[in-house]
């Protein structure tokens, strides 16, 4: 009865602060969805849907006590059964073998790979020989070689000879599950082109807004110079693929990749500005000003203006939930509420969410709604006890440093996390950018879009282009500054949901209590500390091993399979490239002879990595307790472990540690289960397989 009474006396002082609570807890159901190994029944979809309806309308005529702990539960439920009828949504076919052949589709997304390649996506795709119930709805093609022929346009059917296959599964257990990410873009199979694309028909007749984001960032980089048009189509427009990688490279070292993304600063510097500048406008004319709530008639102008800045920007998952954000701040000025409030975060954070409940997972989310959080405490923090930053002259200046202090601190283990490294220098780089962005950029490409009708778009080009010159010289300066980048391995999975339930538990609980936060988020620190990194990776080709040593991890060779490499690497925290990793290899506990590497693994016996057919002709054999790897497929019996590309199909990409002198193997199969996006409903079989069948 006193536990009881407890939480009653709890919740009862977080009265008119629960509703911040509420995507926490819709995001934990979202979670536990993606966490399952198994892929959960459609029923318990449908029960789980229900549940969470009947939860909820207990919790209306809930009290003080249990009305809080149902609607808990309920959103914890509800969280669960939309991310699961999300994923049926848009499942499709994935095709199950490597296709190489004519493949005919439209042209609905442009951008870049990692390898810095234009790559078309493609929907109403045909495929030479497969039916179209097994055709994939969407495939994505990297283009490569000479491409001169045409200009791929939005709209546009076009044709080409090339290869794909399915998704790949993640590089290592554990690991970034691109599997997953193609499931819920609808890509049934990725791959790439070395001819040149032909145009099979022309654009369709109707332009979706697609085709006018790209028409429009053709636009600005046609009358922009060459070193800054791709930056300033990407934060007008969304669209990065006239952006060179070294260049988002640069952006990133430095911390300033953030204002690449349309995210909550472009939307909340356009809405400003458009805010104020119609304000003032009509401000200008007492005759107006006297007669209309100037306050409130700016406000729909702002949102007006946010609106078409999210149909422009493509609507990413940053940009959606800035729009939602500067909606309910203005919404909040024409009702006289207050606009800056943790309920407005937590409005967008459900808006997302309910959309689109993978985002939960990706970094955009993440990071966004880390520092979105941070700074609306902050600020708040501040102003409900009338903290002044300084002299009034002074103010913005503090304010800036402030904001890049606190959004960096807030987002900084999600970046670290996600991409194993630190920027030492963001902090005085965001600090001589973002005012430029904010101050010259932004006003000079509203003031380009309001002249461009006129023919005087340059008007506002021009200085736009000298902010963005500006802004790119900073991120060139400080990725070229010794020690820009520090490098750090990635926490073991249980270490950012630990973490990030301690910074809310500290940001959103209302009490002392709070700071238990703080000691949530102190044990989830130490835990990354704390983390170790498998001894040996395989990759599920077969094509490459790496051995953890004193000096970093070990390849088994210096080129190819560059992807799996290089994410293993950044994995590790490691600064290495591959060649110099594969150096690493000539340590001397291990030998190597030609297409054979050979490490020892202790008292169990060796590590074997059979390499292409000169490898496996010059296999001598194995014994027991050794583990070998082949890239081509082995025949016969071993008497050793033997991992063979036949075998890592099924299987994945293998980890293995040692524990007191004993190999413990976890495949990706093992860690990510069987799900919907990999393997549970797969469809399509390749034509030979037909053939046989018939």
């Amino acid at each position: 009865m006193r536990a009881v009474n407890e939480i009653r006396l709890a919740l009862l002082g977080q009265r008119g602060h629960l509703f911040a609570w509420a995507p926490v807890f819709l995001g934990v159901g979202i979670g536990l969805y993606f966490l399952l190994r198994r892929e959960p029944p459609v029923a318990a979809l449908w029960g789980a849907g229900i549940g969470a309806m009947c939860l909820g309308a207990g919790a209306l005529r809930g009290g003080a006590v249990s009305g809080p702990l149902l609607w808990a539960l309920a959103l914890l439920v509800a969280g669960f059964a939309l991310a699961g009828a999300r994923a049926h949504a848009v499942a499709g076919p994935v095709l199950t073998w490597r296709y190489y052949g004519p493949v005919e589709g439209t042209v609905v997304g442009i951008d870049r790979s990692a390898s810095d390649a234009v790559r078309l996506t493609l929907a109403n795709v045909v495929l030479k020989g497969i039916a179209p119930a097994d055709t994939p709805r969407r495939v994505r093609v990297s283009l490569h070689g000479s491409q001169g022929y045409i200009d791929p346009a939005p709209g546009l059917r076009v044709g080409l000879s090339g290869h794909l296959s399915a998704p790949n599964g993640p590089v290592e257990p554990g690991g970034f599950d691109f599997r997953r990410h193609a499931w819920f873009q609808r890509l049934g199979a990725v791959g790439y082109t070395r001819s040149p694309v032909l145009e099979l028909g022309p654009p369709a007749g109707r332009r979706d807004v697609f085709a006018f984001r790209m028409w429009l960032s053709g636009a600005i980089q046609a009358r922009m110079p060459a070193d800054v048009a791709g930056f300033g189509a990407a934060v007008t427009t969304g669209d990065r693929s006239g952006i060179a990688l070294s260049t988002i490279e640069a952006l990133r070292i430095s911390n300033l990749a953030h204002l690449l993304a349309i995210s909550g600063l472009h939307m909340g510097l356009l809405a400003g500005f458009v805010f104020g500048a119609v304000r003032v406008g009509l401000a200008l004319v007492p005759a107006v000003a006297l007669r209309i709530p100037t306050r409130k008639v700016a406000a729909v102008a702002a949102l007006v203006a946010s609106a078409g800045y999210l149909m422009l920007s493509g609507g990413s998952v940053s940009t959606e939930r800035a729009f939602v954000m500067t909606a309910v701040m203005l919404m909040a000025i024409l009702f006289d509420r207050r606009a800056l409030s943790l309920r407005a975060v937590a409005m967008a954070a459900l808006v997302v969410l309910v959309l689109r409940p993978e985002a939960l997972l990706g970094p955009g989310f993440q990071m966004s709604f880390a520092a979105t959080t941070a700074l609306v405490i902050c600020f708040g923090w501040l102003r409900d006890r009338e903290i002044a930053l300084g002299p009034r002259w002074m103010r913005p200046v503090a304010a800036v440093f402030l904001s890049s202090l606190v959004a960096g601190l807030a987002t900084a283990p999600f970046a670290a996390a996600f991409f194993n490294q630190v920027a030492h220098y963001g902090l005085p780089a965001n600090l001589v950018s973002v005012p430029v962005m904010g101050m010259v950029v932004v006003p000079s490409a509203v003031a380009a879009g309001l002249l461009a009708p006129l023919g005087l778009e340059q008007i506002g080009l021009v200085p736009m282009a000298l902010g963005l010159r500006w802004i790119l010289g900073v991120a060139e300066f400080v990725a070229g500054l010794e020690g820009a980048r520090g490098t750090v391995p990635s926490p073991p999975g249980w270490v950012i949901p630990v973490l990030a339930s301690g910074a809310l538990g500290l940001g959103l609980w209302q009490g002392k209590a709070r700071w238990a936060g703080v000691v949530v988020m102190v044990l989830a620190l130490a835990g990354w500390t704390q983390a170790r990194r498998p001894d040996v990776l395989i990759a599920d080709s077969g094509a490459l091993v790496g051995v953890m040593t004193v000096q970093g991890r070990a390849l088994s060779k210096p080129r190819g399979q560059g992807f799996v490499a290089r994410n293993w690497l950044e994995n590790d925290g490691s600064a290495l490239d591959q060649a110099r990793a594969a150096g690493l290899w000539r340590a001397p506990s291990a030998e190597s002879r030609k297409g054979v590497r050979i490490v020892d693994l202790g008292e169990t016996g060796r590590l074997i990595h059979v390499q292409g057919k000169t490898g496996l002709a010059g296999f001598d054999g194995c014994a027991p307790g050794d583990v070998a790897v082949f890239s081509e497929q082995a025949g016969g019996e071993w008497p050793c472990d033997v991992y063979d590309p036949a075998r890592l199909k099924r299987l994945g990409a293998v980890a293995i540690r040692m524990r007191n002198g004993q190999p413990m193997f976890r495949t990706v199969r093992e860690a990510s289960g069987t799900r919907l996006w990999s393997g549970a409903r797969r469809q399509g079989k390749s034509p030979a397989r037909q053939t046989r069948e018939r």
